[in-house]
């Protein structure tokens, strides 16, 4: 009987989860929101995961991965126990040489590293590798500039960003061209929802998700978050998922 209930639960946390469509002129791209900064894409025969996290069950339902994109070396980015859960004999990595070094090569069909700068196309989309880091820069900072990335990928001519553990960095701040953005806010490893929505309101993208939003004093404010974007840049659309259903 438990082992029953433990499934049911799972089943219908999945079923809860909120998938969105982004249009694009060559197809839609759903959006699955899967745990703190874990989100899944699919497009056409293609599925990317989004630094895989909450162990595998929390993947039930979904496609397997064709790409999987890894941000840093912290376990709520680079979580080795749910890489190992999911089969991803078939799939590409990408990530950061610090991540990409402690992987076991030999479970994946490849692993890509990209550096800060680097653009690569990957199974049909291209994939740019940005900074993602901590002000002021210090000697003792969580996340070092050029450790890890934050990416944007196209999809259907598309631009989607993913923030990645930063704060609101110059070089978000002068992203241009962004279709979807997915940016974090959690004190005391990246942002609060001010800078956060200073940074938004400044790069404009077409719509916004606050992702990645719990902290050490738990979930952060992401309706202010929302009401803070629509009253310095109205223009944009603030979608809020739930990255936390259980």
């Amino acid at each position: 009987m438990k082992n029953f209930l433990t499934l049911l639960f799972i089943a219908f946390s999945i079923s809860g989860q909120a998938q969105d469509m982004i249009k694009t002129d060559d197809g839609d791209v759903k959006i699955t929101p899967i745990l703190h900064g874990t989100v899944a894409l699919d497009y056409k025969d293609i599925t990317i995961y989004v630094d895989p996290y909450g162990g595998a069950d929390v993947f039930r339902g979904q496609n397997s991965p064709d790409l999987v994109l890894i941000t840093d070396i912290h376990g709520d980015h680079h979580n080795q126990e749910t890489l190992d859960g999911l089969d991803l004999s078939q799939t590409v990595i990408v990530a950061p040489k610090e991540v990409a070094d402690k992987l076991p090569a030999e479970k994946y069909k490849s692993i890509i590293v990209l550096g800060n700068g680097d653009v690569e196309n990957i199974l049909g989309s291209r994939i740019e590798a940005i900074p993602m880091y901590n002000l002021p820069e210090t000697d003792d900072s969580r996340h070092p500039k050029g450790r890890g990335n934050g990416y944007i990928v196209e999809l259907g001519g598309k631009s989607f960003y993913f923030s990645g553990d930063t704060e609101d960095i110059p070089e978000m701040r002068a992203l241009e061209g962004i279709d979807v953005a997915f940016v974090c806010m959690n004190l005391p490893y990246t942002m609060d929802v001010d800078q956060a929505a200073s940074a938004v309101s400044e790069f404009k993208p077409t719509i916004v998700y606050p992702y990645h939003y719990r902290g050490t004093e738990g979930l952060s404010d992401v309706e202010k978050f929302k009401t803070l974007v629509n009253a310095s840049a109205p223009g944009i659309e603030v979608r809020l998922k739930n990255w936390y259903p259980n």
